[in-house]
């Protein structure tokens, strides 16, 4: 335990069987020393205690038998304890580190192998960022079977990234390499503080395209399928691949539609998601490219807040093949994203966006936190976050909730 004569700070390092009381019992030797407390963090895995202390190691402490106290009562504990000194100059080196800036990367999937954490954490050292604080936010996996699994560790790592987007390009491959999916936030007021999320409705609230059964009980069904595909990836028009779409539909009665609305499967983990936000205070909202026909039945289910999606324009019992309203394309979803948040008073940082298609880009771009969902190819490449091995209640671990805290 060696330390120079003008060392000032003391890390005191202590490890060992977890229990309670042995905080209390170690603090009460520095409690009657009257030290001063610097820094502290403990961690608990598997019911082993690693706990740090950083105090201040002045004159008459370095001349009081605090040290031997110390040891003696970490044996007595079946502890181990080691000691660190720093000079007053190092720890003010250590204090002026603290203004870096940090950020959280986040890495999610069915279940987290060796091999994830080890080419994640590659990137980050090859980026010269370093990590500060490593923590599981989801529940532990059961030994028996991972079905059903889904796993969350989050790095905060400090410092500023030597090549930003080479470094999300990095991370893009390894999603495609493992089946992981890795985000990259700053750790700002912002990300601990969302408010309202917005999603688009099919295949991100629900499991299908609408658009795509109508068609299948018009028997028009791989025609539409085609046109629907090719929009999403972004390769046709959105308001004039709709509308053509929508024409198809032409004569398609009501009770087809309630058909389609009675079989439509929720998304994996929406409404988890949707009532763990709602009773946070989170205001929710659906902007779709489809139909407020089948959006108002889910806005009902999961109680949404804002809804705004296309009027299937129905006469005499039946589909006439016109929507009776402005199209929801991309622009539009962007447009009302931001008149959502003006109207509830709060900043576009602190808005969630979630989508599978190109003509989301626009409101995914424009949130505080965009989230290309199972998305397409071209959605995947240009959002800044990206979702695709678990369900949708993984967005839970990128607002940093923890499995325990909901349930």
């Amino acid at each position: 335990m060696p330390f120079s004569a003008d060392a000032g700070v003391l890390l005191v390092q202590i490890t060992g069987p977890d229990r309670p009381g042995l905080t209390h019992a170690l603090t009460g030797i520095l409690a009657e020393h009257g030290v001063r407390i610097l820094d502290i963090g403990q961690a608990v895995i598997h019911n082993t205690l690693a706990l740090g202390i950083l105090v201040e190691l002045d004159e008459s402490a370095r001349s009081s038998p605090m040290l031997a106290q110390l040891l003696l009562k970490a044996h007595e504990l079946n502890l181990q304890v080691h000691f660190t000194a720093s000079s007053p100059d190092e720890y003010a080196a250590w204090v002026g580190g603290q203004s870096k800036q940090r950020s959280i990367v986040t890495v999610l999937g069915p279940a987290i192998l060796g091999e994830h954490l080890a080419a994640v954490s590659a990137v980050i050292a090859g980026q010269g960022l370093n990590i500060e604080r490593i923590e599981r936010l989801s529940g532990r996996p059961a030994l028996e079977t991972n079905t059903g699994s889904r796993a969350c560790i989050e790095f905060t790592v400090c410092g500023q990234p030597r090549a930003e987007a080479e470094m999300r390009a990095a991370f893009m491959r390894l999603t495609h390499e493992h089946e992981i999916d890795i985000a990259f936030q700053r750790d700002d007021l912002y990300r601990r503080n969302r408010r309202l999320v917005v999603f688009d409705m099919d295949s991100t609230l629900i499991q299908v395209e609408v658009i795509d059964e109508l068609a299948k009980e018009a028997g028009v069904g791989e025609r539409v399928a085609l046109i629907t595909a090719a929009a999403m990836r972004g390769e046709l028009d959105f308001p004039s691949a709709f509308r053509e779409r929508v024409r198809l539909l032409k004569g398609l009665p009501v009770a087809a539609l309630e058909r389609v609305a009675a079989r439509i499967p929720m998304m994996d983990g929406a409404e988890r998601l949707i009532s763990t936000l709602r009773a946070l205070g989170y205001k929710t909202g659906i902007l779709s490219g489809g139909f407020s026909y089948f959006g108002e039945r889910l806005r009902q289910r999961l109680s949404i807040d804002y809804l705004y999606a296309n009027e299937l324009e129905i006469r005499d019992g039946a589909v006439t093949g016109e929507v009776s309203s402005e199209i929801v394309d991309g622009q539009v979803k962007a447009r009302r994203l931001r008149e959502i948040a003006e109207r509830e008073g709060i900043g576009l940082e602190q808005c969630i966006a979630v989508g599978d298609g190109a003509n989301d880009l626009p409101m995914i771009g424009l949130a505080g936190l965009g989230i290309a969902f199972h998305a397409k190819p071209v959605v995947r490449q240009n959002a800044r976050q990206s979702l695709s091995t678990i369900g949708l209640d993984g967005i839970l671990y990128l607002i940093g909730i923890r499995d325990r805290e909901t349930g």
